[in-house]
């Protein structure tokens, strides 16, 4: 260890004590952090509640699918989110619970079927599966 021996003939020091710098620096930055808003990411606004007349799920299979243009559509009829999770509760309270099969267009924008497949775990449906997943890619064994 080094000490720095001082001298009598009062010359300047060239050694800056930058401690009580950093002490101010982290201060300041306790209270920027501080006084930052918490910014949040949501929108509030009011949904149509659509009720599908006559579309009811089938007891052995449904087929939920993404078009490319973004619209859902269950066993072949159009669908929005709200009536999504009627036709899924629908099916979470048949006896014994049917299959439902994902089948989104390979075109289909990416959060149009992650938004369906949020209202799928949301409902809580245990028999779920994804199908035609060989137009994605090719698979070599």
């Amino acid at each position: 260890m080094s000490f720095t021996v001082a001298s009598t003939a009062r010359e300047p020091l060239s050694e800056i004590n930058t401690t009580p710098l950093i002490d101010v620096l982290l201060v300041l930055l306790v209270m920027i952090v501080l006084t930052i808003p918490i910014a949040t990411n949501s929108l509030e606004y009011d949904l149509p509640h659509g009720e599908l007349k006559g579309v009811h799920p089938d007891p052995i299979r449904n087929v939920l699918e993404v078009t490319p243009e973004g619209i859902l559509l269950w066993n072949g009829n159009p669908t929005d989110g709200p009536g999504l999770t009627s036709l899924l509760s629908e099916v979470r309270a048949m006896n014994p619970e049917p299959e439902v099969q994902f089948r989104p267009d390979a075109n289909a924008a990416y959060g149009t079927s992650a938004h369906a497949l949020q209202i799928v775990k949301a409902s809580g449906v245990t028999k779920f599966g994804f199908v035609d997943n060989e137009k994605y890619g090719t698979f070599s064994r």
